[in-house]
């Protein structure tokens, strides 16, 4: 990674953005959406909600679509303009592959 590679580097910021957004939890719909100061949290972290957590299946499972979803893209792009835009998805999706092949190998031996 100290190389820079921008497929990679790009790659793993979208999918890790994507795994914190499915650690969030839903809204309560039912919760009321505005009350008196007074009865406003108080203190560090008196906000913050619980996030969820999700499990090794559910992880892998999300990185196997971002890898999908990137090699869709790759193959709806048919224009010879797309080209360099087509091969950067394929080396990103190759990335996520890679990197779901290692950690599934560990995961075996352990």
């Amino acid at each position: 990674m100290r190389a820079r590679d921008k497929a990679a580097v790009s790659a793993l910021r979208a999918t890790l953005a994507t795994l914190e957004n499915a650690e969030a939890v839903p809204l309560d719909e039912s919760a009321p959406r505005a009350a008196a100061l007074e009865a406003s949290p108080v203190g560090a972290g008196a906000t913050e909600a619980a996030r969820r957590e999700l499990s090794e299946r559910e992880t892998v499972d999300l990185v196997r679509a971002e890898a999908a979803e990137r090699l869709e893209a790759a193959a709806r792009l048919t224009a010879p303009a797309h080209a360099d835009r087509a091969e950067r998805l394929r080396a990103e999706a190759a990335v996520l592959l890679r990197f779901l092949d290692g950690a599934e190998g560990t995961a075996r031996s352990a």
